[in-house]
């Protein structure tokens, strides 16, 4: 994402800012960056229908740029489109103020956000991140078995199921080789697919995974087909390969993957892999009754208020979605924790929803902490519900529980 000109106030947050998209991730930071009440300005079309004075009518579609007051946002991490829908919030010669309309946000083509509070802490350092020229930190990730592949790719912020291999195995016989015949095709077939996802030219690692040995296998077909030479960039992609042993071929098993030792000793610096290996931590201290380990709303800002979530590792691990709520007031609520927390010199992981650890946060009411220090009483007294019922807004969390206010009471109905 292209910082084009921003004229953001540091005192209120007032201001807008100019952002071109140039990659298909820029759509999720766009996602991110835009929420409900505020105000987008883009290039559209529109369909305009004049009628003659003879009663005939004619349709004409121009471009024009509109100025909306976002009420809801489509986003589509397949196509990595953004429909952003709202209500016309100035008015010109093609539309009248009021009105609603649709921008389809595209690469390459400018748009420009103003934040109807203003911009905050978490807005700013969204935007940062959005901004940063840093190289992104990906891989290709294949969870596997016999007959069956999902592969993805991973990002800082998603997990994108690119493509589902699944063929029909016969059963091993003795004397027959029509199920070794089926495996070699199956391991062909996927391996074409992987090809036409991975760039060669520039490849991230990718990772095999699978219960038993067929992830394994794979890995010795590609080998296999590289020794042919007649690609050469596919022998120095060999070394990019990394195995390792997954629960089942589906996509929840991927968390389990990505937080194995093997796995995060190649990719310890990336943002993913840290948040898998917090999430871990958390689940350890969970697992343990370890009083350091607390989720739900109220427990953890009583532990912020507590300072335990500070210098000496205090972690607040919250998801993004608790800052897509309609609701000002609750989105003011999180950023305040936040803020509350790096003043402490705690550190503060905001969890994509579209990520795998993100996803295991929402199991948890959507936030978490590692404190620096054990308390036992956090949920004692008056239970006060947890997050309100619009903080997954959006489609960002809808069929998740809401109104976990304990930790250990529930740990059993978690999936881990």
């Amino acid at each position: 994402m292209r910082l084009i000109k921003q004229n953001i106030e540091h005192k209120d947050g007032s201001g807008t800012a100019t952002l071109l998209p140039e990659e298909p991730e820029d759509m999720w930071h766009a996602y991110n960056l835009i929420r409900p009440n505020d105000l987008l300005r883009a290039s559209a079309m529109r369909k305009i229908i004049t009628e003659s004075g003879a009663g005939s009518r004619s349709v004409e579609r121009v471009h024009t740029t509109l100025t909306i007051r976002v009420t809801k946002l489509d986003f589509d991490p397949q196509a990595s489109q953004l429909h952003v829908s709202g209500r016309v919030a100035e008015e010109n010669k093609h539309v009248k103020l009021g009105g609603y309309h649709t921008l389809d946000l595209e690469l390459q083509r400018n748009f420009t956000l103003e934040k109807n509070e203003g911009w905050d802490s978490v807005a700013i350092d969204t935007l940062k991140e959005a901004v940063s020229q840093d190289a992104k930190a990906q891989l290709w990730a294949i969870v596997m078995q016999e007959g069956l592949a999902n592969i993805c790719l991973i990002t800082e912020h998603q997990t994108i199921l690119r493509q589902r291999v699944e063929v029909s195995l016969p059963k091993k016989r003795a004397g027959s080789t029509d199920h070794d015949k089926a495996l070699q095709k199956f391991f062909q077939t996927t391996f074409d697919s992987v090809l036409r996802q991975i760039d060669l030219a520039n490849p991230k690692p990718l990772l095999l995974a699978s219960p038993g040995f067929t992830a394994s296998s794979f890995q010795q077909f590609i080998k296999t087909q590289a020794a042919t030479g007649a690609n050469k960039q596919l022998q120095q992609f060999l070394p990019k390969i990394i195995v390792a042993h997954s629960a089942s071929a589906h996509l929840h098993s991927l968390s389990e993957v990505l937080s194995s030792q093997a796995v995060t000793s190649k990719l310890s610096d990336t943002k993913f892999a840290r948040e898998t290996q917090l999430m871990e931590r958390f689940f350890e201290l969970m697992r343990n009754d370890d009083a350091r380990a607390w989720y739900g709303p109220k427990e953890c800002e009583a532990a912020v208020e507590r300072g335990a979530v500070g210098k000496g590792g205090g972690v607040l691990l919250i998801s993004n979605a608790l800052f897509r709520s309609q609701n000002i007031a609750t989105r003011q609520r999180w950023v305040k924790l936040v803020d509350e927390v790096k003043e402490q010199g705690g550190e503060v992981r905001v969890l994509s929803s579209m990520h795998e650890s993100g996803k295991r946060l929402e199991g948890l009411g959507g936030i978490a902490a590692i404190l620096t220090f054990p308390i036992e009483d956090l949920n004692d007294g008056d239970d006060e519900g947890g997050i309100e019922d619009d903080v997954f807004a959006n489609g960002d969390g809808d069929d998740h529980v809401n109104g976990f206010e304990g930790r250990r009471e529930h740990y059993e109905d978690i999936e881990i």
